[in-house]
């Protein structure tokens, strides 16, 4: 069997009642987490673009844009959806291969969901099963892959096909087909940093919409490769150099990918976390005192992605380890409100920039991805030094963040947008996800104050 055909197998076996309770607890925390970005997420230029063309291109009454309220096709909203879910950076990862999979995967899952009319287990199985395979598949082409690709775009659509699948009821064969229609579909380069552009919302943003083509051309009966991912042209050939297909089948059935998701706290990429983690640590002890120099040790892939001592806009500012670190250190935080035109021009927060250096750790990069350490080195104007070493970021499994934690965190996005009250309602219809409930309920407790304005420092 190709390893399509082994996935394939395992998806359509599983029942939800096959599912762990860690497994389906997690997919509610994932999904309540995925909502927040998504409703708060509407309101970014990038996703006014393409809620903009999905409007024009993609148009009909299936399925909700969140952020809005408006119809559209399955393939509008995932599209809509996609984009405003991974904007804001404040979306699910997967530590151990660098993979954000709510934004491609559930905005998919939801659309059909909604326009199916599927139960609140059945779309819990899908992405409790849609994580797993592309949690996989992301694994098994990390760490080499994510040096010219962007897994979470490339990885995502693998996910987004699978959750589909399972809602639309394919069979072994037609989901192996779903898988390779995936495959040929992926895609998603980091060449956009150097631009500062807007393409990683993007990435979601398609792979939440092929999912959805793959699967339904797949129940159609549409043919695709069925080896796409180890054959001699396929995914692992073309993207990795070290691909291990044994991550693929590792305890295939019996451990599920999503118990090791984690959440983020801070609103920029995840690879800036433990920096600004060891910047909170050591600021109540830098409380009045001029700071002369910072020094932040960290992994390699760490400075390929966020050395950037100069950010000019919103979206640099975000993969910039040195301005996140400054402002955890300025403001005791790095939440949406600091990632602001405002917030990159201020005096304090360009002095400290200027006194500012970022440098690799070889053994933080030896130990990456198990763990994404950094440490950050403050020099006092008396000479004096203090120094602050974080492991794991928090919210991920080593240094999880509580079901109150990401409640508050839930609160803190939407509140502006939805009101209070709507907001505890939606993560009450989380909670009541049941084989009594359908999608549809879910998203009449959003739609109940979708659309307010949203509040200031959403860009």
């Amino acid at each position: 069997m190709t390893l399509s055909a082994q996935l394939a197998a395992f998806v359509t076996q599983t029942s939800y009642d096959d599912l762990p309770h860690d497994a389906r607890t997690m997919a509610r925390r994932s999904l309540l987490d995925w909502l927040g970005s998504a409703i708060r997420g509407g309101s970014v230029e990038a996703v006014r673009i393409a809620r903009g063309v999905a409007e024009r291109g993609m148009a009909g009454s299936d399925a909700t844009v969140l952020a809005t309220g408006q119809r559209l096709s399955a393939l509008g909203a995932s599209f809509a959806n996609g984009a405003a879910s991974h904007v804001i950076e404040l979306d699910d990862l997967h530590q151990g291969s660098t993979f954000h999979p709510a934004a491609p995967i559930i905005p998919a899952a939801l659309a059909i969901a909604e326009r199916e009319g599927s139960s609140g287990t059945e779309l819990l199985r899908a992405i409790v099963l849609g994580y797993d395979v592309a949690i996989r598949i992301a694994e098994a082409v990390n760490p080499s892959h994510y040096r010219y690709w962007h897994p979470t775009g490339t990885c995502g659509v693998f996910g987004s096909a699978t959750a589909v699948g399972v809602l639309l009821g394919l069979n072994e064969e037609q989901l192996m087909q779903a898988l390779g229609s995936a495959g040929t579909q992926a895609s998603g380069l980091w060449q956009f940093l150097a631009d500062g552009a807007m393409s990683k919302a993007l990435h979601t943003a398609h792979a939440a919409h092929d999912g959805i083509i793959a699967a339904e051309l797949a129940q159609g009966g549409f043919t695709a490769a069925g080896a796409i991912l180890e054959g001699p042209r396929g995914f692992f050939a073309a993207t990795s150099e070290t691909a291990d297909a044994t991550r693929i089948t590792d305890r295939l059935g019996s451990h599920f990918k999503i118990v090791e998701n984690g959440f983020k706290r801070h609103a920029c990429c995840g690879h800036t976390h433990t920096a600004i983690d060891a910047a909170l640590e050591l600021r109540p002890s830098l409380q009045g005192r001029e700071i002369e120099q910072v020094e932040i040790d960290t992994y390699r892939v760490a400075l390929d992605i966020t050395d950037r001592v100069d950010p000019h806009t919103p979206y640099e500012a975000k993969f910039s380890i040195q301005y996140a670190v400054a402002t955890g250190l300025l403001e005791g935080r790095a939440g949406l409100e600091d990632f602001t035109d405002e917030h990159i021009a201020d005096r304090e927060i360009q002095r400290l920039l200027r006194r500012t250096d970022a440098r690799e750790n070889p053994s933080f990069t030896a130990n990456y991805p198990a763990a994404w350490a950094s440490t950050v080195r403050v020099t006092l104007d008396d000479g004096s030094r203090r120094e602050a070493t974080v492991q794991q970021p928090k919210g991920m499994p080593a240094n999880p963040m509580t079901d109150s934690e990401i409640e508050q965190k839930f609160h803190d996005l939407v509140d502006g947008v939805v009101g209070a009250d709507t907001a505890g309602e939606i993560i009450a219809a989380v909670g009541a996800m049941s084989a009594s409930t359908t999608a549809n309920d879910l998203v009449s407790a959003i739609n109940s104050r979708a659309g307010a304005p949203v509040v200031s420092g959403s860009h």
